[in-house]
Formats: structure tokens, C-alpha cells, sequence
């Protein structure tokens, strides 16, 4: 962790550092998966970034301007600190259901089989291992069986490396404890009807990635939206859990920390956009966010 002399000192270097940093292009739209966050007594710029998960490797975009805008900011905050091995951990320990259920239980017999052969046919992993694991955790390794691409990434990875290179320290928004508790806050019973939807629509599911992957690509963060509506999994009471909840945790945490230090904030682009979005909730607590140019 960072240790400054005096409150007086970080305060003299961060106005010394917004001085003296170069200013960042402005895009002449919203379609852009860079911001800049100013105004409301901050003392220098910090940056909101959007992310994506899963990535073909070759289809990640590292601009410029985003390299310029983390070397300027202290700190780069990630919704979760992937750098500390404890979150590793912390996600194998926390992936099973907590009330001692067992996938069979969510299900038929004939639900059940239908997803015990998709693991072992598609995926060549015996669901019997996997008994006690959340639903939405299975989830997850469909996901790269939809991929077009072999050579997969996160967009998270690309920026844990860049910051590396520029000696900055990465912080999480949010503990591995706290997302393994957003998903015991959807039932393991709609978790389990959701993993059986996406195993019996792989095709649909295919496509509708592709098209989310296609809006990131172009940075079109409005049809990004559109695209998690139409999902079953983020959208009506699971927004509310998955999305919103944690964007207004977050801009909370950010009017703290924003004051303190100039920070990049690289977060799933599907949490910037809209009414409870992370740009207009900044917004609303009296920020100045700009659209920034990101090719």
C-alpha cells in the first residue's frame, strides 16, 4: 500500500500531477469504452474504463489514450483485486451452495440427466464432482465453449498487465466474499432453471454473446445494454442484485476515494450505461463525465 508523508504532501503531489499531466482527447460521441471523471472538488481527473470478461485474445483493444489515462491515475481499482492470491482462493472456497444442497436436488431426474450428459459429452467433466457448486458458478464454464476463438483472455488480465508495467498498485471495489453473496441472493432453484435454459439454448446463447461481444468490439455500450436486458439472468429482480445494487455501492465508494486520488476504474462495460448506470450515477452525485477517444 501506498504511504504518503502527510496529508499535506499527497495533496500537494496529486494537484502537481493533474497540472502537469497532458489533457486526453474528448470523442465526439458516447461510443467509447473510456471516461473521464472531473469536477465536484476533485482535485485531479480519475478514469472509468468498461471491461469485458471473456475475450478473444486478438479482439482485445489497448488504445492509447487508455495507456495515457492509467499512467496518470495512482491507483487502478478492478471489481475485484485479481492480483491478491487470496481472491483466487477465496472464489474455491466460496463456489459451493451454503445450505448443504446438491445440484440432483434443483432438479428432475430427467432436468438432471440432460445436464449431467451436456458436462460430460460437451465439456468432458463429470458433473459428480461438481454436486455442490452454485449453479451460476457451473455457469461460467459454458462460456468458453461458446467461444469463437481458442486463444481467450479477459480484458481485466490486459489491464493487470499495464498496470504492472507502470508500477501501480490494482485494488478491488468488491471481495470474493461479497460476490459469492450476491449469488446466494438469487435462489439456487432459478440458478439451476437458468444453467438448464443455457444448456438447452447453446446455440441462442452463442449468438446472443456474439452480438454482446460485437457491441463491446465497436464500443456501443447502448446496444451492450439492450443485449443484458433481453437476458433472463440480468434483468427484472436479478438487475437489481446483479447490477444495480453493486454500481450504487460503488459510486459510493468511488466519492471517497476519487477525492483521496486520481484512480482508473476498470469495470463489465454492461454496468456504465443507463439510468442506474455507473456514468449517470456519478453524474447525479455532481461529477463531470466525458466521453473519451478510445481507438
Amino acid at each position: 500500500m501506498r504511504i504518503y508523508l502527510s496529508i499535506l504532501i499527497s495533496t500537494f503531489l496529486l494537484s502537481c500531477k493533474g497540472q502537469n499531466n497532458p489533457s486526453l482527447k474528448v470523442n465526439k460521441d458516447d461510443n467509447t469504452l473510456l471516461w473521464q471523471v472531473t469536477g465536484n472538488g476533485l482535485k485531479s481527473p480519475s478514469y472509468l474504463y468498461g471491461t469485458f470478461h471473456l475475450m478473444c485474445k486478438n479482439d482485445i483493444l489497448i488504445s492509447e489514450q487508455l495507456k495515457l489515462a492509467l499512467k496518470q491515475s495512482n491507483t487502478i481499482y478492478l471489481e475485484l483485486d485479481m492480483d491478491d492470491p487470496a481472491t483466487l482462493m477465496g472464489g474455491l472456497l466460496l463456489m459451493n451452495m451454503t445450505d448443504g444442497k446438491k445440484l440432483k436436488d434443483l432438479y428432475t431426474e430427467e432436468e438432471y440427466v440432460r445436464v449431467e450428459n451436456f458436462f460430460q459429452d460437451s465439456l468432458r467433466t463429470p458433473i459428480s464432482f461438481m454436486q455442490s457448486m452454485k449453479p451460476l458458478f457451473l455457469m461460467s464454464l459454458l462460456y468458453p465453449k461458446m467461444m469463437p476463438c481458442k486463444n481467450i483472455s479477459g480484458v481485466e488480465e490486459a489491464i493487470m498487465k499495464l498496470a504492472k508495467e507502470n508500477k501501480k498498485e490494482v485494488k478491488g471495489l468488491e471481495t470474493m466474499a461479497f460476490q459469492a453473496s450476491v449469488f446466494d441472493s438469487i435462489p439456487y432453484k432459478e440458478q439451476a432453471k437458468e444453467l438448464l435454459n443455457s444448456i438447452d439454448s447453446m446455440e441462442y446463447n452463442k449468438n446472443e454473446l456474439y452480438a454482446m461481444m460485437n457491441a463491446y468490439k465497436n464500443q456501443r455500450l447502448d446496444e451492450l445494454e439492450k443485449s443484458l436486458k433481453k437476458s433472463e439472468l440480468t434483468s427484472g429482480d436479478n438487475e437489481s442484485i446483479l447490477i444495480t445494487k453493486r454500481n450504487r455501492n460503488w459510486v459510493q465508494q468511488l466519492n471517497a476515494i476519487m477525492k483521496k486520488e486520481s484512480v482508473f476504474v476498470a469495470v463489465g462495460a454492461g454496468h456504465l450505461p443507463g439510468g442506474e448506470g455507473v456514468i449517470n450515477l456519478l453524474i447525479k452525485e455532481g461529477y463531470t463525465v466525458k466521453p473519451l477517444y478510445n481507438k
